[in-house]
């Protein structure tokens, strides 16, 4: 009983771990539709450019069953 006493008297604090999830969950987010994009069907006017380095390119499987 104590210890929930200790810590509802605390106060309030900032949720850290709550705010590092968003913050890693948008960035992964943004990453994966990154390389999702740059491995599509370029938009008009984009079919010269070339993919950046970084990004991997991936490869389709051909599946003559489906």
């Amino acid at each position: 009983m104590h210890l929930l006493m200790d810590v509802a008297a605390s106060g309030p604090h900032f949720p850290y771990a709550f705010t590092a999830v968003y913050v890693i969950g948008f960035i992964a987010a943004v990453t994966i539709g990154s390389i999702a994009w740059y491995n599509s069907k370029r938009p008009v006017g984009w079919e010269d450019k070339q993919r950046p380095d970084f990004v991997p390119d991936v490869k389709k499987e051909e599946n003559p069953g489906l």
